[in-house]
Parts: structure tokens; sequence; C-alpha cells
């Protein structure tokens, strides 16, 4: 992912230089973790640029913040027209990637958040190309596992919960993979530390439960309705390591990923290759951010149209 070579960034309503100081070393999100965000992705076809899921993007935007009594001081329209804007205002009209993030500023060495406490609205537009080699990449499980709702609200997008992530890549890093794989606390799969995991067996597509600590992610859910499309079963369902071993393709999902081959996991090869299954989601979800697949039209938000 590059860095923000737009020259414009949107805070608090206003168009304002990426380079100009907006926060302050006492920022309670420095200190706590307190910043809810999202990453959306915008797809440009030669005369349009269109953001992929932008309304269900913002909605989640706000639930994350909610599970922590933080105030999103601005309405889902007033979001989505500054992300559009923030686009067309950078005449930016290449592939990209728009993050969108609220947190708590002045709040003082206080850990009592409350709807009171003052927020601050971000948004940023970066240059974004593959992050994985879209021809199949390896993945550790790893020894670290995700945290649950016994501790921390799995289901909000909030910067703090993503140090467990962080961990984890360090891990498969440094083991010489790609990608990690976390286990949840039953040691059932989770998912990857910014991806969703599928497994195909037989044809049929399982991705781990919201109860097994994974997010219920906006790709995760286009890719099981493309599954269902093309005539595939897709379920959620607790998955084993032996069953993610055993499967016959495994594929991670995410905004920034898209959809990702796993070919090996550990010593264990999945496959020489791309499974035909992965491949064709993987060619059906191209199509589909690309404004090409009717069914789906609602999803696009056209910036310059």
């Amino acid at each position: 992912m590059g860095s923000p070579r737009f020259g414009l960034i949107w805070f608090d309503g206003k168009f304002v230089p990426v380079d100009k100081p907006l926060v302050t070393l006492t920022t309670h999100a420095i200190h706590y973790g307190t910043s809810a965000f999202e990453g959306i992705r915008a797809y440009w076809d030669s005369d349009e640029l269109r953001i992929f899921r932008l309304r269900d993007h913002v909605r989640r935007l706000r639930r994350s913040g909610a599970y922590y009594s933080m105030r999103l001081r601005y309405t889902d329209r007033e979001l989505m027209d500054g992300m559009a804007g923030l686009c067309r205002r950078n005449r930016v009209k290449e592939s990209c990637y728009i993050r969108p993030f609220y947190f708590v500023g002045e709040h003082g060495i206080n850990l009592h958040v409350t709807r009171a406490a003052p927020t601050h609205v971000a948004m940023l537009v970066l240059p974004l190309r593959d992050i994985f080699d879209k021809g199949g990449i390896s993945a550790e499980i790893v020894g670290r596992r995700k945290f649950s709702d016994l501790s921390t609200p799995v289901q909000a997008k909030m910067g703090g919960n993503y140090l467990n992530s962080i961990i984890a890549t360090q891990e498969a890093k440094r083991g010489g993979f790609d990608e990690a794989i976390l286990l949840d606390h039953r040691g059932d799969v989770s998912e990857a530390p910014g991806e969703n995991i599928f497994v195909v067996k037989g044809g049929r597509l399982h991705t781990p439960p919201s109860s097994s600590s994974a997010l219920d992610g906006i790709t995760r859910d286009t890719v099981m309705r493309l599954a269902e499309d093309l005539g595939y079963s897709a379920s959620a369902r607790r998955i084993s390591k032996e069953r993610l071993l055993g499967a016959d393709e495994v594929f991670l999902t995410g905004t920034a990923a898209e959809i990702v081959p796993v070919v090996r996991i550990g010593k264990k090869r999945i496959g020489r290759r791309p499974g035909p299954i992965t491949e064709e989601l993987m060619q059906e979800y191209q199509r589909t951010v690309a404004g090409r697949n009717p069914r789906y039209s609602r999803w696009l938000t056209g910036v310059y149209g």
C-alpha cells in the first residue's frame, strides 16, 4: 500500500493539505487506541471511479465506535459524500484505497470514554496495488490466538485491536511465510491478521463463524453471495486445523487483499496452483467491482458520473 501522495485529506468536514498538523501528542487515541476505521476500495475503469460497497463500510464504521460509546458526528450521507468528494478534489483516476477513521481527541489520561468525549473524523486516499501474489501465497498457523468477545468486541474495527494482528504477522514473517493464520480460543480456525479465510472441500465453501472470532467481513459477504450465484454452497461453520489442512482449496478475502489463494500452510501443500473454484470467484469478483455484474450494481458508487 502506498503512502498518501494525493495532496488533500478530509478532516472534520474540511479538505485540508495532507501535511498539515492536525492532532497533538495528548490525543487520547494515540495513548489508548480509541480509533475506529475502515478500508474501502475504489476501482478505476477508463472513465469512472467506482467505490465498492461504500454504504456498508460506513455503517460498519459507525457500529465499530458505538461498541466503545464513541460518537460519530456526521451522518452516513455526509461521510459518503466526503469520500466521493475527496476523490474528486484529488482528481483520482486510478484504483485506490480510501481510509476513513474517527478517534477520541483531547480526553486526558482517562479511560472513561462516553459519548461526551470529543471525537474527530478523517479520511485519506492511498494508491493501492496487489498486496499479495494472486498466484498463491504461503501461510503459517501461528501460536498467538485471536482475541474473543470474552475480552474485546470482535466486530469492532478498532485501531487497538490490530496489535493482535501485528504480532501474528511478525511471527509468520519470521518463519518465512507470506501470511499468518490465527486460531480462536478453542483452537479452531479464526482468520488471518487482516483477512477472512475460506476452505473449499468437495465443491462446498466454508468460512469460520463470528463465534470463532472472525470479523463479519464485507468482502467475505460478497464472496459468499457470488459463490451461491455461481451454484456453490457457502456457509459459516467451525473449522478445525485438520479440516483446514485437508481442504481442496484455501483462500483469503479482504478489502485490500481481495481474493488471495493459499497454496501452502506450513509444510502442507494445498494444491500446486490456485484451485478452480478460487479462480472462478476471483474472476467474478473482478467483474463485479468493475461494474460488469448488473445484479450488484447497487454496490457501486460512481465518483464522477
